[in-house]
């Protein structure tokens, strides 16, 4: 087998907790690629790469050289052009993620060349508003859609719903609340399913993500209840969580978006 060619290296990682992580990623001699907020990349590295100690034990794979794959949704702009950031949970007994999370900034690793997928706003009515309903780092697309447009867009209404166990799973939120107080026409609602685990008190929202929506929470802030006329909605995280979400979107007259019939409703499922 042909020797792996390396094509990028790690530029900065951010420690979010110990199961989550802001990876910043350079390309090596060439240049990043224009891409779609939304969309995602291609990462790997090889079976010969040790994994953070930190991780399940693994069999030596049968063959190291093999290069193991996994796509990441992009959380940067299109317009940063400087690096490619992704926000990355640890899964423990995984083939990849324990490998990325030994990684060091300047260790190589690969990247796809090309960055692809459907999970954009290109579908989206140039008035329609937009909620951006995620779990854990299902916010990742999102970001890259925050920075690319929030900037560019003041009439329409743009809503963040991002759901977690503890506050420290909130990945973002400090950059999410600042936007909250910069754009009028945005709000950012943290959400979470384990509050009584807070060292402090939490006076946010409660409960699972979805429950906003069905809460009527948006409603709340926005002074008008989001329908399929004036609404986009996307979900992207927890299979269980875009499941609960449709079935109450769907009892409102939302319908899910394919290629062959339009809808409101946007999926993108992280497994």
């Amino acid at each position: 087998m042909a020797e792996i060619k390396f094509n990028a290296r790690v530029l900065q990682k951010i420690d979010v907790t110990a199961d989550l992580m802001i990876m910043r990623i350079v390309p090596d001699g060439w240049e990043i690629p224009q891409f779609k907020a939304g969309q995602f990349a291609v990462l790997g590295l090889p079976g010969s790469s040790p994994r953070h100690p930190s991780c399940d034990t693994e069999e030596t794979p049968a063959d190291p050289a093999k290069l193991i794959r996994r796509a990441y949704s992009i959380a940067s702009s299109p317009e940063e052009r400087e690096y490619i950031e992704f926000y990355i949970m640890k899964v423990s007994s995984g083939a990849l993620t324990p490998r990325l999370w030994n990684l060091k900034p300047g260790d190589p690793l690969w990247i796809g060349p090309k960055f692809t997928g459907m999970f954009t706003l290109d579908e989206v009515p140039g008035d329609a508003n937009i909620v951006l309903m995620a779990t854990g780092t299902g916010l990742a697309p999102y970001m890259s859609m925050l920075r690319s447009f929030l900037l560019h867009e003041s009439s329409r209404r743009i809503a963040a719903l991002h759901g977690a166990r503890h506050s420290w799973d909130l990945g973002y939120r400090s950059e999410l609340q600042t936007l909250n107080r910069l754009f009028a026409n945005f709000n950012y609602f943290p959400v979470l399913d384990e509050p009584e685990k807070e060292a402090m008190p939490w006076t946010g929202h409660t409960g699972f993500v979805q429950e906003l929506w069905s809460n009527h929470v948006i409603a709340e802030h926005w002074g008008f209840e989001p329908t399929p006329d004036n609404t986009h909605i996307f979900l992207c995280g927890n299979p269980l969580m875009i499941k609960a979400a449709v079935s109450l979107l769907e009892g409102r007259g939302f319908k899910e978006h394919t290629k062959k019939t339009p809808g409101e409703i946007h999926l993108e499922k992280f497994w």
